[in-house]
């Protein structure tokens, strides 16, 4: 009729009648629906729910598995949307349910009886084709990791008394990642992900780079802590960039200066060496040269004697500010209080101490070193991590993948953002090389962020496992959904509407995509930072300004504001006997400072302007500092200012 709808019944009614709705509902009886549409991935199911009664939809629910009858075989289909014919819900009269369902995969009965999946379809439903509620044998034929080494990490979603599953062995070997918004419990799924590892391979040594400081108290007893006050990364460990980065600051270097740093390292390096030719023995008898990046000890104070040197045999003036400054520079990373870490140490060929104790071998019980990364300047963190990953890829190279070696990169995304204008070139490349070749040797990767967008597209395509937690950004959805499958898109649908301790998990190590939820730990062993903010508020209001300038300058309480402390790289100019060189005058010096380095105010002759209210005259250094003799004749060690500057402030050098 014109101006009526006709309703068309894609289902036949069957009989509602009080009896036959208690059969179809009971445990024995499995019925859901009929197909009614179908193509290669998806489907549509047909249920007719009874007036008013909600029984039979309450059995079905997006993210929910429900399996199709196609001959001898049963198609798994993951629920994705549900909707009725007419849009609307009625209270007297029937409701035609239209369920749009993902095909996962296809189940069939071996010769025993027992399910077996495939992933693959053979048979797609047919027009008519029945749905039922999943049995538990199915479901638990589903989600059945496949090969060696299956480890629990949490139940599953749709029926928690079913296990979740991974390859413990897949994971570790071909990388993961973690990736959620902030606070889902990525750290948390993190910790407990790094304790299975360490249970089922004993062998494993990890490496947590940590910038938050969190990750010590979820292992209390299997790891040893690395924090700015007890680490120990010597400056010559460091890579020609790496080393740079850490002078420079972060700040674009300057080729000229870096360009003397490559003449001179190699040199400062034989020095050490007691000059040996330049050349070290390899195994076998044969001779390889010292180059820039060759890991072998120098002493810093060799390094600026060089620089001197070089200064005295330049005849023009032209490249004599860029050596001043890279010498400046050089001074103030090793008096810069911050860096304590990487030069305060005695310098000495201590390389497989250092190494041993930051990758834990020998283990000694405690196969993870978590490298609190907070308390490191800023400047050179990227430098640290550069280091470290590197350092990590040469020992799984060098020991031809006898050592396992497990490298977290938490907030991956500061030190490989998508961006390849951002982010430090060596640390990138030190993380990449683990992801393209780490299977090889041995060395895994597992990336941890809140932002998969920002990370580094082709880092994140060699992690084989990713456990995706909430994710609420569309970019960052869009980027997890690239990376599954065709056949389980649909999965990443409820990925904004995830609980807390809940990921849709997927990769090489999981058998099919899963929703899970991870296992719950024990108070004691969840990841927490360390404290500092609390301890923050604890703190009674400190109104003592000349205790922050000392810790600023680096003094005792028992020090003078004014008279600082001599430098560790003047105690070791005085001890190696090296007196002062032809230089010029102090008033020149701060012509040649690098940008940033700070001077006290020095008046010049002819300077006719008075002084700011404020200057203070510094004492005459040319009285003090001039060289004498001692009642022995003996001439003594340069003072500190001579060690410092390399040479007699009252020269003009001219």
């Amino acid at each position: 009729m014109p101006g009526k709808t006709e309703r068309i019944d894609v289902q036949p009614t069957p009989d509602i009648s009080d009896s036959n709705r208690r059969d179809v509902l009971k445990p024995g009886n499995r019925f859901l629906g009929r197909v009614v549409a179908c193509n290669g991935s998806h489907a549509t199911i047909s249920a007719v729910v009874a007036a008013g009664d909600t029984s039979l939809s309450e059995l079905w629910a997006v993210g929910r598995l429900v399996s199709i009858s196609v001959n001898d075989s049963r198609i798994a289909a993951l629920v994705y949307s549900m909707n009725t014919q007419t849009k609307a819900w009625s209270e007297h009269s029937d409701n035609v349910m239209l369920v749009e369902v993902e095909l996962v995969g296809e189940i069939t009965s071996g010769p025993d009886g027992q399910s077996m999946f495939h992933s693959g379809i053979r048979n797609h439903p047919y027009l008519g084709a029945i749905a039922h509620r999943m049995r538990a044998s199915d479901l638990a034929a589903i989600y059945e990791t496949r090969g060696g080494n299956p480890v629990v990490i949490g139940r599953l979603a749709q029926d928690e008394r079913m296990d979740a599953t991974i390859s413990m062995a897949t994971m570790l070997e071909r990388h993961f990642a973690v990736v959620g918004t902030t606070g889902v419990g990525k750290s948390t799924a993190v910790s407990l992900l790094i304790n299975k590892a360490i249970a089922a391979e004993p062998r494993l040594r990890v490496l947590i780079l940590d910038p938050h400081n969190e990750f010590a108290a979820a292992f209390p007893d299997t790891s040893v802590v690395i924090d700015p006050e007890t680490l120990d990364l010597p400056f010559w460990l460091f890579r020609l960039e790496e080393f740079v980065e850490v002078l420079y600051k972060g700040r674009t270097p300057i080729p000229e200066e870096v360009d003397f740093l490559y003449d001179l390292l190699p040199e400062a390096k034989r020095l050490f060496r007691g000059g040996e030719g330049g050349a070290i023995k390899r195994r076998g008898g044969e001779n390889t040269a010292i180059t820039v990046d060759t890991p072998i000890p120098f002493r810093m104070v060799d390094l600026l004697a060089l620089i001197d040197d070089r200064l005295g045999r330049l005849e023009g003036r032209d490249s004599k500010p860029s050596l001043r400054n890279l010498k400046f520079r050089l001074q103030s990373a090793v008096n810069d209080p911050r860096f304590r870490f990487m030069f305060a140490g005695a310098v000495g060929d201590q390389m497989t101490d250092i190494l041993g104790r930051i990758f834990r071998i020998p283990g000694n019980g405690r196969p993870v070193t978590t490298f609190q990364l907070a308390g490191i300047p800023s400047e050179v963190v990227n430098a640290v991590a550069a280091v470290l990953c590197r350092l990590a890829f040469e020992i799984g190279v060098w020991a031809n993948g006898a050592v396992r070696l497990l490298v977290l990169c938490e907030e991956a995304h500061r030190y490989i953002p998508s961006d390849p204008d951002l982010g430090f070139g060596p640390t990138r490349q030190a993380i990449a090389r683990i992801a393209k070749e780490g299977r090889k040797y041995g060395v895994g990767l597992g990336v941890i962020t809140q932002r998969p967008a920002e990370l580094d597209a082709t880092i994140l395509s060699q992690c084989s496992s990713v456990f995706a937690m909430r994710l609420t950004n569309e970019l960052d959805q869009g980027l997890i959904r690239s990376a599954i499958s065709a056949s389980s898109e649909s999965s990443i649908s409820f990925l904004s509407s995830l609980d807390n301790g809940e990921a849709i998990a997927f990769g090489e190590a999981i058998a099919v995509p899963m929703r899970m939820r991870f296992e719950r730990l024990a108070d004691s062993a969840l990841p927490r930072a360390a404290g500092r903010e609390t301890e923050m508020h604890r703190r009674p209001e400190l109104n003592d300004l000349d205790g922050i300038v000392r810790r600023m300058r680096n003094l005792s309480p028992s020090d003078d504001l004014l008279s600082p402390r001599p430098s560790a790289l003047a105690d070791l100019a005085a001890a190696s006997g090296r007196g002062p060189v032809a230089g010029r005058p102090l008033t020149d010096i701060d012509d040649d400072l690098p940008p940033g380095f700070l001077a006290l105010p020095v008046r010049r002759p002819g300077d006719d302007a008075p002084p700011p209210k404020s200057f203070r005259p510094a004492p005459d250094l040319r009285r003090e500092a001039g060289p004498r003799e001692t009642g022995d004749g003996e001439r003594p060690a340069p003072s500190i200012r001579q060690s410092i500057f390399g040479r007699p402030p009252g020269s003009n050098g001219r």
